[in-house]
């Protein structure tokens, strides 16, 4: 167009527009009214709070020169907030650009799914006028509708992490698309809600739960959101984010969590794990970081070491792992576990042991973080028959890894131990290892004597009912040897008993020579060749468990 006495210069963002006056102001009530009352060449100034862009302008200026303009979901809602501040309507002027553009937002946009929330993406750069026109409500209510008819249009459903089997896919791919349904399916967008903003996505997803959409829906889309938004970008390391995109992704994970369903089992617990270390490293609020704790803590016997292994964050940290975070964990599921059935709190137990087994080889681990740890776990399966060979295990590598612990120390690490739980495998082991300290591998000769004497008398006492039925089943004829074996078996015993007894008096008295403070050194020094001499007064360590003492056991280490 050629300026002449007719036109308007206008600036719109730094582009410059020359535009006909009559035209403009047959179409706009403001334009009309500002033209009347400013003869200027230039009433850019005057429009400073215009809610456009370049492009849209552009757009609705050619339709008030009489030239067709192509709408879409990406400019549809831009151009009817620029025509209602510019007075496009009715009243002003018939078949206006008002009227266009709110026939075909209702017709083309509403109707389907994925021009909603093009639409409503295209909507974030002048949101609040949108919110104002009502137009993003009508969006989001269009999108909540369609979810309410068709929740998968949210992805596919998040597993029942307690309802999977073992051999299924990790608990990461537990929420994402079906690869095969996005292929065949045409207008198949399972991800686009999870381009909008926060801003806009947050309400959206509130008002899904307050109407009742299914929740593993909802925690599907959830967590696609997270793992657009957030977890890719905190994995970076050749290029660390801006502080503007940490702080984004920090108002994203703390939005996310106060959104994130309470159903226990709902979630994975990785997938929790993988949020609360995120927000630990973006710096979330504590709120954030407390609820994503207690939501692990509520299903901790769902998780599995990985789970717990949150490396610590800061210049000034002395551990490789957030324990202090993983004994919130522990209390919060302590705290709101009411079930009758002890086996949770067994799993749990084993879980921490398996923990401590992990974070023992940390040279920084303190032994009161250590201690407190295993108390924790140990108060909580008190009572049961819990194995102790994980704690030990745990023990032995902590032991090892910190040789600088004084006598004392090493006691205070071993008083977690509960000795009479051991597997015979383990107080084998235990009595060959130089690293614990002599009580306790006292404790743990005189637990295995009061074993073999109980198994003994166990046998001794059920042996004759055993032969009892036996001879009433057999032939006349066979009473006679089966009589004779009787009598080897009970003379084998008493064999075993006498041997038990002569042990049980020898442990009386290394156990007096400890406390008398004379033996300790001749102990120290003689602790495996004693064990050996053991071995050989009571036979083999496998009559414990098994009849037959002369068969090769694989000697086992803790893992």
């Amino acid at each position: 167009m050629h300026a002449s006495s007719s036109d308007v210069q206008l600036h719109i963002y730094g582009v410059p527009f020359s535009l006909n006056r009559g035209f403009l102001a047959a179409r706009s009530s403001k334009l009309a009214a500002l033209l009347k009352e400013n003869h200027e060449d230039d009433i850019s100034h005057l429009l400073g709070d215009i809610p456009t862009d370049s492009e849209t302008f552009e757009l609705v200026a050619r339709f008030c020169h009489g030239f067709d303009i192509n709408l879409s979901p990406e400019n549809i809602i831009k151009v009817l907030c620029l025509a209602h501040y510019l007075g496009m309507s009715e009243i002003h002027s018939t078949n206006n650009l008002t009227k266009k553009a709110g026939l075909y937002f209702q017709n083309n946009v509403l109707s389907s799914w994925n021009k909603t929330i093009k639409a409503l993406k295209s909507a974030e750069i002048i949101l609040q006028q949108a919110a104002d026109l009502s137009l993003v409500d009508a969006c989001a209510e269009s999108i909540i509708a369609k979810v309410l008819h068709n929740p998968s249009l949210l992805g596919e459903p998040m597993r029942n992490v307690t309802t999977t089997d073992d051999d299924s896919e990790n608990d990461e791919n537990a929420y994402k698309s079906n690869v095969k349904r996005r292929l065949f399916v045409h207008d198949w967008k399972s991800e686009d809600l999870t381009l909008l903003s926060i801003a806009l996505y947050e309400p959206i997803i509130r008002a899904m739960v307050h109407r009742e959409v299914p929740l593993e829906y909802v925690a599907s889309s959830l967590l696609q959101y997270l793992s657009k938004w957030v977890f890719l970008d905190t994995k970076r390391e050749d290029d660390d984010p801006s502080t503007y995109e940490r702080n984004s992704q920090r108002v994203i994970i703390e939005a996310v969590e106060r959104l994130l369903p309470q159903e226990r089992g709902l979630i994975p617990s990785s997938l929790l794990s993988k949020m609360l270390q995120s927000a630990i490293i973006l710096d979330a609020h504590t709120e954030c970081k407390s609820g994503l704790e207690i939501r692990i803590g509520k299903q901790l016997d769902q998780a599995t070491v990985k789970d717990l292994l949150i490396p610590a964050q800061g210049y000034a940290k002395e551990e490789q792992y957030d324990t202090e975070s993983v004994k919130r964990i522990l209390k919060n599921f302590y705290s709101n576990y009411t079930s009758t059935d002890i086996s949770g709190l067994v799993v749990v137990a084993e879980l921490v042991d398996d923990f401590l087994a992990e974070v023992s080889s940390d040279i920084d681990l303190k032994l009161n973080i250590f201690l407190s740890l295993a108390e924790l776990s140990q108060a909580a399966t008190g009572g049961t028959n819990r194995n102790s060979d994980g704690m030990y295990r745990a023990i032995d590598i902590y032991l090892d890894k910190h040789r600088y612990l004084t006598d004392w120390e090493r006691e205070e690490v071993c008083r977690v131990l509960d000795c009479s739980k051991m597997s015979p495998e383990a107080c084998e082991h235990a009595a060959k290892n130089e690293k614990l300290p002599v009580r306790v591998t006292v404790q743990i000769l005189f637990s295995v004597q009061l074993k073999l004497k109980d198994n003994v008398t166990k046998r001794i006492q059920r042996g004759p009912d055993n032969r009892l039925l036996k001879l009433e089943e057999d032939e006349e004829d066979a009473k006679g040897t089966s009589n004779s074996e009787e009598a080897m078996m009970k003379a084998e015993m008493e064999k075993m008993g006498n041997k038990v007894l002569e042990l049980e008096k020898e442990c009386h008295m290394m156990r007096r020579e400890i406390q008398r403070g004379s033996y300790q050194h001749k102990i120290q020094k003689e602790k495996t060749s004693m064990w050996k001499e053991m071995k050989r007064k009571i036979g083999c360590m496998t009559s414990l468990h098994e009849t037959n003492c002369h068969v090769k056991k694989k000697k086992v280490h803790p893992r």
